[in-house]
């Protein structure tokens, strides 16, 4: 069974969005939420197993149908790939959980879809092919396209137009420069484009560098990186909460993505090609921090300004990646996983509060009172300390570990101001948001809705990691410098191919 693991994050929510569209499961509601709840549980567990055995192992290539690589579909599962796989499955649980309240009554196949974006993001971090990366991304958009519609609505059916037409022009971008890559490499497999890339010939030289600037374009597009970043804000604000809980690890698989390509396939050791995206990365991130502060003081509602949150974490993640050292990698992987979890939370926390708002639902106007304002309150306040990076919550160690490697690369001048005034601009506007949620109240509550012990569970889970973060903060920094170690080293090492008596 342990030979199979890294085709179980997989195969659970394939198999399961498939049941669930089939009787007897898709007979009633109930049958789909309890079974996408087990098979939520079942993936988190299995990828906890994953990511035990590759860090006690080493990495794992998982050949399928015994084709080995470079000419077979693989998987590899390595530290990094294992780290956002558990992340994803813990995401999808708690989405899961929140769901099951109710949202799941505002439109069909809510459960089934939940699985098949899982699939879809599970299999961007685990491929190790491009042209399977490019496949996934697909499957991942295609479930993307009818959650952010889930529920109906002219705002949802506007901002569901801009993102699918983006992300139809990215798709073929991406196309484009499979093409050039294979004609350049001769093959798709990552491991192995690494190996060739410091030997192409110097008449494809430049056809390279243009497969690799496409590729640019297509990651900065999925990661919302300026100026390819104005469908996020619009389309997180209006999805329906539980969605954009999950949405919060969708750009993180563009940042994920530049990682595998540009900071180990064209990385120190790509001869010609090493570096290529250095030039335009550093420019680019800072702007794209710039861009995320300017939004994030102008937000009107909740949801939009923790989309534009998610910009500004966007925009500190590149930094690290432009940075592309072992300390600047290991503290972007920590700030990842907590930027993950906070901004997840915080959707949750809207959903919450536009339920019990009335037709204000999360502008900053003045209303009538939330039903529960103790525990929103408390919710709230718990998620905007993670956001805004306040001590003792993860995000300060996660922030203190970017600013630190910044020092060690001698790049404090150019990182600090913008990490900084973005902690600073989060503090004004979360401070802002709560005391208008929260105080600028008129009239009284005349709504009987409360929170659903199902959605507690779910916004507890989440609040739960911020701490666990902190107190396991020792075994994480290690974990995570090991990850950026196993990326210098490279996907060319010797990888373990279960069954396979010759690796």
């Amino acid at each position: 069974m342990l030979q199979h693991l890294p085709v179980l994050p997989l195969l659970i929510p394939l198999l399961a969005g498939v049941l669930m569209l089939m009787p007897p499961i898709a007979g009633t509601l109930q049958r789909q939420r309890v079974f996408g709840t087990l098979a939520a549980l079942l993936q988190l567990l299995a990828t906890i197993t994953l990511l035990w055995q590759v860090n006690q192992h080493g990495p794992i290539v998982y050949a399928m149908g015994e084709w080995q690589p470079p000419f077979g579909i693989v998987l590899v599962a390595d530290r990094l790939a294992t780290l956002m796989s558990v992340l994803t499955a813990l995401l999808l649980l708690c989405v899961q959980l929140f769901s099951c309240a109710g949202e799941d009554q505002k439109g069909k196949f809510l459960h089934p879809l939940l699985m098949f974006q899982a699939l879809g993001i599970q299999g961007a971090f685990l491929t190790g092919d491009l042209f399977n990366l490019f496949v996934f991304f697909e499957v991942l958009l295609i479930a993307s396209y009818a959650l952010l519609i889930h529920g109906g609505g002219p705002q949802k059916t506007l901002a569901n137009v801009h993102y699918v037409t983006l992300n139809l022009a990215g798709s073929a971008l991406f196309l484009f420069a499979l093409g050039i890559m294979y004609g350049t490499f001769g093959t798709l497999n990552m491991a192995d484009m690494q190996l060739r890339a410091a030997h192409i010939v110097k008449s494809d030289v430049q056809l390279a560098e243009s497969g690799a600037m496409l590729l640019l374009v297509v990651f900065g597009l999925k990661s919302a990186m300026m100026p390819l970043h104005f469908w996020m804000p619009k389309a997180y604000s209006v999805a329906p909460a539980p969605v954009a809980a999950l949405f919060a690890i969708m750009t993180k698989v563009g940042i994920y993505s530049l990682w595998r390509v540009h900071s180990t396939i064209f990385g120190d050791g790509a001869g010609e090609l090493a570096n290529i995206a250095q030039p335009w990365l550093w420019p680019l991130a800072w702007l794209t921090i710039v861009i995320g502060i300017i939004a994030t003081l102008a937000s009107k509602t909740l949801r939009e300004l923790t989309a534009n949150m998610v910009i500004v974490s966007v925009g500190s993640l590149l930094l690290m990646v432009t940075l592309n050292t072992r300390e600047a990698t290991a503290s972007a992987l920590y700030y990842l996983i907590h930027s993950t979890l906070a901004t997840a939370l915080m959707f949750l926390v809207a959903g919450l509060i536009v339920s019990q708002r009335g037709k204000a639902e999360d502008r900053f106007v003045q209303a009538r009172p939330v039903a529960q304002p103790a525990l929103l309150g408390l919710l709230f306040m718990l998620a905007a300390l993670a956001l805004i990076g306040m001590p003792p919550i993860s995000g300060f160690i996660g922030k203190a570990l970017m600013l630190k490697a910044a020092l060690a690369s001698h790049q404090a001048g150019w990182i600090w101001p913008p990490i900084l005034l973005a902690s600073l601009a989060a503090l004004l506007m979360l401070a802002r948001s709560g005391s208008t949620l929260f105080w600028r109240t008129r009239g009284e509550n005349a709504g009987e809705v409360k929170v659903h012990p199902a959605q507690l569970t779910a916004v507890c889970l989440l609040v739960i990691t911020l701490p666990l973060m902190v107190v396991f903060a020792g075994w994480i920094t290690e974990y995570t410098q090991a990850a950026a170690q196993d990326m210098t080293r490279s996907l060319s090492v010797p990888l373990r191919i279960p069954g396979d008596t010759d690796a």
